[in-house]
């Protein structure tokens, strides 16, 4: 199959590469659909307390509520905003910063974590002139009280690009897990690498534990984290040091009190000298995992999903869930019964869609549902997806011209 126009339009390339200690797994299930999905009611439209134009939604469940934040535009003003949701109404939205002289990205957008009444979020700020120099700015709050504002999460001094945030509530704080490029401002080319690292904020916004966890990794694909029996796990898209280069899924676990080397699931080998811009989701439940990913390996553009029962020591056989032309900018999250939902960007005729497909642990799948009609344009960022209960939430960015506003469905699965 050759990769679509729709496909090359979101492989935005830049020069970059990386080599990681490789497992071997199971190959690909290419098991078609089982049956289509049972959705317990239509979808219902969830009016939104956001205004004007509206983007970059980022949803979490916790306490039995879905939290979200937004950007909204004013002009060149961005403003992060945050409510939560019990199912029967929003709560006051607030703001949480605002400002002009922001990274504001489709692909790069604030994360959000919350603990108890805790809630931490990010911005890109801009550091100096250049395109991509900027640093990571955290908020921290505990319902209407600033904790901390504005303070930094990459401490290097260096003008340089910093982000691809995200964040994971843990015991009395979080940790974070970024892509930080202080290194590739090195005039020594074999150390001019974009790194990963990761850190601890605790509820006073102390940061502790910052470490670098892996010293050469895929540009401009965000990074995904969550928390399994044994601690913090964060999933991103590696790349090789060999010609040409491989830029597939890594892992790397907190264990016995440090971090673990790199390992790469799924194996796709997927030879590619450019940034994809089309990073990994992760869920956990416990000591399982669930990983979806996006790869375009022997030009056969596809999503694929992964279980682990050991807290993301090992994976299973990577799952197809597409229809034969994936987009990517996957979510992923669980079920009660163990069964993950997974959702992804995919042409369908004319259109683009949105699609939602239950998979299982033994490798079988449900048929997608499609959400909605979107766009592969940049702007239709990435959807997000939350399981809250036995509901189901989907946001997304609807795009109409120069207008955009943020849309989300709830809907039930048996």
């Amino acid at each position: 199959m050759r990769i679509t126009g729709l496909v090359f339009f979101v492989l935005i390339f830049f020069t970059s590469c990386k080599k990681s200690n490789q497992t071997e797994v199971a190959p690909v299930i290419e098991q078609s659909a089982v049956e289509m999905a049972t959705v317990n009611a239509s979808l219902t439209t969830i009016e939104l307390p956001s205004t004007g134009k509206s983007h970059l939604p980022r949803l979490k469940s916790s306490g039995g509520k879905l939290h979200m934040t937004w950007v909204e535009q004013e002009d060149k003003m961005a403003i992060v905003k945050y409510a939560s949701y019990d199912s029967a109404k929003w709560s006051q939205p607030r703001t949480i910063t605002s400002g002009d002289n922001w990274f504001v990205n489709w692909a790069d957008f604030p994360a959000l974590g919350v603990n108890g009444d805790y809630v931490l979020t990010n911005i890109l700020e801009k550091s100096a002139e250049g395109t991509y120099d900027y640093n990571i700015k955290l908020q921290l709050s505990k319902g209407d009280q600033i904790i901390k504002d504005d303070f930094l999460l990459n401490t290097d001094d260096v003008d340089a690009e910093h982000g691809f945030v995200s964040i994971q509530a843990y015991d009395g704080g979080f940790y974070a897990s970024w892509l930080d490029g202080r290194n590739t401002k090195n005039e020594d080319k074999a150390k001019n690498q974009m790194t990963l690292r990761n850190a601890y904020i605790d509820l006073a916004g102390n940061i502790t534990q910052d470490t670098e966890i892996d010293n050469r990794v895929c540009d401009c694909c965000n990074t995904a984290i969550a928390i399994t029996n044994n601690g913090p796990i964060t999933v991103y898209r590696d790349r090789t040091e060999t010609k040409p280069e491989v830029r597939d899924m890594a892992i790397v676990r907190w264990v016995d009190g440090s971090w673990t080397k790199p390992m790469v699931i799924g194996n796709d080998n997927w030879e590619l000298n450019g940034c994809p811009v089309n990073g990994p989701a992760i869920a956990t439940q416990e000591e399982n995992v669930v990983v979806s990913w996006f790869t375009a390996e022997g030009e056969t553009p596809r999503v694929l999903t992964a279980f682990s029962n050991d807290n993301g020591a090992s994976f299973g056989g990577a799952i197809r869930v597409d229809n034969g032309s994936a987009i990517g900018r996957v979510d992923a999250d669980f079920m009660s019964d163990g069964s993950a939902l997974i959702s992804w960007l995919e042409p369908m005729g004319e259109n683009v869609v949105l699609q939602v497909a239950r998979v299982y642990v033994d490798g079988t799948h449900d048929a997608p549902v499609t959400v909605t009609n979107t766009s592969a344009e940049r702007q239709s960022g990435f959807p997000q997806l939350e399981v809250v209960g036995d509901a189901v939430y989907v946001a997304w960015t609807d795009l109409d011209g120069e207008k955009s506003e943020v849309k989300m469905v709830r809907f039930e699965m048996k």
